[in-house]
C-alpha cells in the first residue's frame, strides 16, 4: 500500500494541496482528478520524490517513505511519466529508454550498443513502438515521443507507476494498446496512478477516482459507484453545461482563406475554403497531414505560388511574422511547451508578443511596460487566467491557463484568421468548456475565421458546422451542416470511419 497522510504544499501566492490524504493500493488503477490548478500535478511529483512535502508524510506498506529525489524513487520502483514530453533529442530511442541504465552496458571504454538496443526494443514492444531502437527521439512525432517515455518508466520495474495525461499525444488506436497494457500491468500487482482530463478514460480504464479541487480532497471513490456527471460535479463544484450552441452566420461571400490544388514537398491538390463567421474542423490520425497543412499556410512549409488565397487574392507567405502581419493570420499550436510560448517568460510577454510593435514608442520605439501590463491584465481578466500577477512566469501556471496565454496572444493580436490546433488537449473539463465558449464567440459575435483542428470528434461536432477529413495528406471526406441530433446518433463516428477505412 501506497499512501500519503495529510500532505500540503505551498508555492509563493498559493497553497497547492492542504491536508490531502489519499491511498493507492497495489493492482489498482487510481484515477487522480481535478481542474487545472487543482493540485495533481503538485501531489504527483510529491509522490515521484521532485517535491517534498511542506506537511504530512509518505508511507509505502506501513513504513514512513522519504524521497529527496527522483532517483530516491526509482530505488522504491516508483516511475513517472511526464505529460510535457521529456527526451534528449539528439540521443536514440534507446539511450533515451536506458538513459539512467546506460552503465549497464559497458564493455570496457565503450558501450555495448547491440545489446542496448535488443533491451530496448523489448520495452519498445510492449508500448508497440514500431520504429528502429537506434532512431534518434527528436525524428520523431510527439505520440512516439509519448510512448518513448512510457517505455522509459516500464525499463525501470515500477511497482508504482505514476502517468500524467499519458495520452494526450495519442491517437484512439495508440491509447487503446497502451489502456490493454496498464491493466495487465495491473493485473500483476502494479499500483497506477493516472491522471487524465479524459474522463471517458476514467471511466472505461480505473478502478478508483479520487477527486482534489483547490488543492484539497473532494472525495476517493470506486469508480463504479460514480457517473461522469458526479465526476465533473466533483472537480468543478457544478454540473457542466450541455446544450446545442446553434448555428453559425457564416458570410459565403469571397472566401477570407482559400487553399486551391496546394502542392508541396507534403501535399498534392489539397483545397479548402473557409468563411467570415464560420468554424471548419479538420478531423484525421496523427500525422494525417492537418498540422502540417496549418504550418504550410503560415509559412513555416513551403507551398507553390498561387495555392493560397487571403480575401480573394494571392498569398505568397514565407514566415509567421508574415503571416500574421500582413494577412492578419494566427496559429495556436498543439505543442504550447515547445511552439507556444516562452515558458521562461512572464504571462506578460507571452500574451503580447504579437503586439509589440504596436506597443512601443512612436518616436523612440521602445516598449512601455506600462502599457504592456495594461493590455496583459485586460486579456488575463477576459480569459479568466489564474495568475497570482501578470509579471508570473508562464512555467508556474496550470496546464489550462497557460493553454488560455497561448490563445490569449492571438487574441490580443487580433487576427481575422486562427488556425488552432487540439486547442483542449491536457486541460480540464472547465477550462475546456471556457475555451470551446471563446472559439464559439469568436465566429459568432466578431465574425473570425477559424480552422479548428481536433482528434476529439465530439469537440469537433460542438463547435464546427463544416469539418474535413485527412487521410495521408489527403481530404478523403466532407461533413457539412453538422448538428447534436448526428452525435447523439453517433452518425458522425460512422461516416468518419468510413472515409478513413
Amino acid at each position: 500500500m501506497f499512501e500519503v497522510r495529510s500532505i500540503s504544499k505551498s508555492f509563493p501566492g498559493v497553497k497547492a494541496l492542504d491536508a490531502v490524504s489519499v491511498s493507492f493500493a497495489p493492482g489498482t488503477i487510481h484515477a487522480l482528478l481535478g481542474e487545472n490548478g487543482a493540485g495533481k500535478s503538485t501531489l504527483m511529483k510529491i509522490l515521484c520524490g521532485i517535491y517534498g512535502p511542506d506537511e504530512g508524510e509518505m508511507l509505502l506498506d506501513g513504513r514512513v517513505l522519504v524521497l529527496h529525489d527522483t532517483f530516491d524513487a526509482l530505488a522504491q520502483r516508483i516511475s513517472i511519466v511526464h505529460q510535457e514530453i521529456q527526451v534528449v533529442p539528439r540521443a536514440s530511442i534507446a539511450e533515451n529508454i536506458m538513459l539512467d541504465k546506460l552503465h549497464r552496458y559497458r564493455r570496457g571504454p565503450a558501450i555495448d550498443w547491440r545489446r542496448l538496443s535488443a533491451d530496448a526494443r523489448s520495452f519498445m514492444d510492449m508500448v508497440e513502438l514500431a520504429v528502429a531502437p537506434e532512431t534518434p527521439v527528436g525524428e520523431l512525432p510527439a505520440a512516439q515521443k509519448q510512448l518513448a517515455q512510457i517505455a522509459r518508466a516500464l525499463s525501470d520495474g515500477a511497482r508504482i507507476l505514476l502517468l500524467d495525461e499519458p495520452t494526450s499525444s495519442l491517437t484512439l488506436h495508440e491509447a487503446d494498446r497502451l489502456f490493454g497494457l496498464l491493466r495487465r500491468l495491473r493485473d500483476q500487482g502494479v499500483t497506477i496512478v493516472f491522471v487524465s482530463h479524459k474522463l471517458e478514460e476514467v471511466m472505461a480504464l480505473c478502478d478508483v477516482v479520487t477527486v482534489l479541487r483547490d488543492g484539497r480532497l473532494i472525495g476517493t471513490h470506486p469508480r463504479d459507484e460514480l457517473t461522469k456527471d458526479a465526476i465533473i460535479t466533483m472537480m468543478i463544484g457544478r454540473s457542466a453545461s450541455s446544450r446545442w450552441r446553434g448555428l453559425l452566420d457564416v458570410d459565403r461571400g469571397t472566401p477570407l482563406l482559400e487553399v486551391r490544388g496546394l502542392t508541396s514537398e507534403l501535399f498534392d491538390g489539397v483545397s479548402l475554403s473557409l468563411h467570415k463567421g464560420e468554424i471548419l474542423g479538420l478531423y484525421g490520425l496523427v500525422g494525417s497531414g492537418r498540422t502540417e497543412l496549418a504550418k504550410t499556410i503560415i509559412g513555416e512549409h513551403r507551398a507553390a505560388p498561387g495555392s493560397i488565397f487571403v480575401r480573394g487574392m494571392p498569398a505568397r507567405i514565407r514566415s509567421m511574422a508574415e503571416s500574421l502581419h500582413r494577412y492578419r493570420i494566427g496559429y495556436v499550436s498543439e505543442n504550447r511547451k515547445e511552439e507556444g510560448l516562452i515558458l521562461g517568460a512572464t504571462v506578460t510577454t507571452n500574451l503580447v508578443i504579437t503586439v509589440w510593435s504596436r506597443l512601443a514608442g512612436r518616436v523612440f520605439r521602445f516598449l512601455r511596460p506600462r502599457r504592456e501590463i495594461e493590455q496583459a491584465a485586460k486579456t488575463i481578466a477576459q480569459l479568466d487566467i489564474k495568475t497570482p500577477s501578470p509579471l508570473q512566469t508562464v512555467r508556474n501556471l496550470s496546464g489550462g491557463n497557460q493553454q488560455k496565454v497561448s490563445i490569449g496572444k492571438w487574441l490580443v493580436a487580433d487576427c481575422d484568421i486562427l488556425i488552432i490546433d487540439e486547442p483542449t488537449v491536457g486541460v480540464d473539463v472547465g477550462a475546456k468548456e471556457y475555451i470551446h465558449d471563446l472559439i464559439w464567440r469568436m465566429a459568432k459575435e466578431e465574425g473570425k475565421g477559424v480552422i479548428l483542428i481536433s482528434s476529439d470528434l465530439p469537440e469537433l461536432v460542438e463547435l464546427a458546422r463544416r469539418v474535413l477529413v485527412f487521410k495521408d495528406f489527403r481530404i478523403v471526406g466532407e461533413l457539412a451542416d453538422l448538428n447534436e441530433r448526428e452525435l447523439a446518433a453517433e452518425d458522425t463516428s460512422l461516416r468518419i470511419g468510413q472515409f478513413l477505412a
